[in-house]
C-alpha cells in the first residue's frame, strides 16, 4: 500500500503517542520506517493557551483539525489521547483501535515537598483539569488552585519558575516521555480517581476503511477495549464534557470489569460515587447503568451549576 499517514497533535508526548503506535504497526507487519508519514496537525487546543478549555469549547478543541483532516483523507489514521475524546464522533468517523493502557494515575510533581498533604496552608498548586481541580479542593481546601495550560514541559517549567508549588500531570504521559522521574508522589485510585479513557492511547479511522482496520486489530488491546468502552459509556450518560468533572476508572481481570465512578461540583464540596461490575462483553451496558445510578443519586439539579 501507500505511505501510511499517522496524524497527531504536535506536542512532544502526542509525537511520542504517534510513534509508539508506528513501532507497534512496524513489528506486527514487519513493515520498515519508510511506509510510515507522523504528520504533525495544529489543533485550536494548542493554540488556545490563555483560557480554561471549558469556556473555550471542550474537548473537541484537540481533535477538530485533527479529524478534519481524516475525513479530507489527507491522513489515514489520527492518534489520541482517549481522555481528550468527546464522547460523541464526526459522522464517518470511529475509534477503532486502543493500545495497551499505561498507569491511570494522576501524579503529583512538588517543588519543595514530595506529597499534596505536605503543602503549607496557601500554596498554589497548577492545573487546567477541572476534575484534577475539584479532587485537589476535596482533599486540601486551603490550597490555592490556579490554571496551569500547556504541554507537559511547558507545565514543568512553569512549576520550575515558581508559578506553583505543585502540580498534577497524568503518570502514563510523564512515563512515555521518559520523565517519571519527576514524579514526587502518586495519587491513589479511590481518593482521586482518574479521567476515563486516562492512560489509554485510542486510534480513529474512516468507517469502512477495511484496510487500516484490518492493520489496527493485529495492535489492538482487547481489555482496554472493554474497559474504555464502559468508561465512554458512563461520560456519554451523563452527558460528559470539559465543563462537567467527572472521573471514571474500569479494570478487566478473568473476563470480569470492575468500574468505580465519580461525579463532583468544581469546588470540590459535594460528591457522588458508584461502584458497579459485570462480564467485560457488557461494558456499555455497565458504563450506562452507572451513569443513571450517580446521577439518581445526585439528583438532576446537581449538575445545573455548571453545565
Amino acid at each position: 500500500m501507500q505511505t501510511l499517514k499517522i496524524g497527531t497533535r504536535g506536542s512532544p508526548l502526542a509525537l511520542a503517542q504517534a510513534h509508539e503506535t508506528q513501532a507497534r504497526l512496524m513489528a506486527a507487519h514487519g513493515m520498515p520506517a519508510e511506509a510510515f508519514e507522523v504528520v504533525v496537525i495544529s489543533t485550536s487546543g494548542d493554540r488556545i493557551q490563555d483560557r480554561p478549555l471549558s469556556e473555550a469549547g471542550g474537548k473537541g478543541l484537540f481533535t477538530k483539525e485533527i479529524e478534519e483532516a481524516l475525513l479530507a483523507g489527507t491522513i489515514d489514521l489520527a492518534v489520541h489521547s482517549s481522555k481528550d475524546m468527546p464522547t460523541v464522533l464526526p459522522d464517518g468517523l470511529e475509534l477503532s483501535a486502543f493500545l495497551p493502557r499505561e498507569d491511570a494515575r494522576d501524579a503529583f510533581i512538588g517543588k519543595a515537598v514530595k506529597r499534596i498533604i505536605d503543602l503549607p496552608q496557601g500554596a498554589k498548586v497548577g492545573s487546567s483539569s477541572l476534575r484534577r481541580q475539584a479532587l485537589i479542593r476535596r482533599m486540601r481546601p486551603d490550597l490555592d488552585v490556579v490554571m496551569f495550560r500547556g504541554n507537559v514541559q511547558t507545565r514543568l517549567r512553569k512549576l520550575e519558575e515558581g508559578v506553583a508549588e505543585g502540580t498534577i500531570l497524568a503518570h502514563a504521559g510523564l512515563k512515555r516521555l521518559g520523565l517519571g522521574h519527576v514524579v514526587t508522589d502518586l495519587m491513589p485510585l479511590d481518593a482521586f480517581p482518574p479521567a476515563p479513557g486516562q492512560g489509554a492511547i485510542g486510534i480513529e479511522t474512516r468507517i469502512g476503511d477495511s484496510v487500516v482496520e484490518q492493520m489496527l486489530t493485529a495492535i489492538h488491546d482487547v481489555p482496554t477495549g472493554q474497559a474504555l468502552a464502559c468508561e465512554r459509556a458512563f461520560l456519554a450518560a451523563l452527558d460528559g464534557s470539559c465543563r462537567t468533572p467527572i472521573a471514571g476508572y474500569a479494570t478487566i481481570a478473568g473476563g470480569t470489569l470492575t468500574f468505580a465512578g465519580l461525579i463532583i461540583s468544581p469546588d470540590g464540596t459535594q460528591s457522588h460515587e458508584v461502584k458497579a461490575e459485570g462480564p467485560a462483553q457488557d461494558a456499555v451496558r455497565i458504563g450506562m447503568d452507572a451513569a443513571k445510578t450517580v446521577r439518581t443519586k445526585a439528583g438532576e439539579t446537581f449538575f445545573d451549576g455548571w453545565v
